[in-house]
């Protein structure tokens, strides 16, 4: 079965299609070169259900990313597609330990995601920017006044404590 047609498939639901997708990946039958090049032709409810299932896949082996991932979920990040928008951040901060060099667009587009008007799109760049924070990289000059600015701005308790969670870890 190709992923064209598990997802055109509607004798499977939506999240069994992204679990399918995902053990794909894990077990290297769908290369994550392949899959971007597939949902990067894609309408935005399918190109979603691809990056949610790199989102599973690194999650649980974040070394299966490489850098065309890493740029296509950075691209990704400014999607006009809520769900596009926190599924590309939750890769981002699954993988982020690994270009802890090349992280700069990433944390600029994650930014701007910090104040838009859903929730689920707060909470991931949050997570994100969070797991960002904890590389103790460079960028950490910046994204900590950025990050302190952002929770007096956040009204949700749940994301300000997935902020608040980040700087208490650099403390230790």
């Amino acid at each position: 079965m190709t992923i064209e047609e598990l997802l055109k498939d509607k004798a499977i639901k939506s999240k069994e299609k992204t679990e399918i997708i995902s053990k794909w990946i894990l077990e290297k039958s769908l290369p994550v070169d392949e899959l971007i090049a597939f949902a990067e032709s894609q309408k935005d409810s399918a190109m979603a259900t691809c990056i949610e299932a790199l989102e599973y896949a690194t999650k649980e082996h974040p070394e299966i990313a490489n850098e065309n991932v890493l740029n296509f979920v950075t691209d990704t990040l400014t999607s006009k597609v809520p769900r596009i928008k926190w599924e590309s951040a939750k890769v981002i901060g699954n993988i982020a330990h690994l270009f802890n060099t090349r992280l700069k667009t990433p944390i600029a587009h994650l930014l701007i995601n910090t104040a838009h008007e859903g929730t689920v799109v707060r909470w991931s760049a949050a997570f994100a920017l969070g797991e960002i924070l904890k590389l103790r990289t460079e960028y950490n000059k910046d994204l900590l006044p950025a990050i302190e600015g952002i929770i007096k701005k956040e009204e949700k308790k749940s994301i300000q404590k997935i902020y608040n969670d980040a700087l208490k870890a650099l403390k230790k």
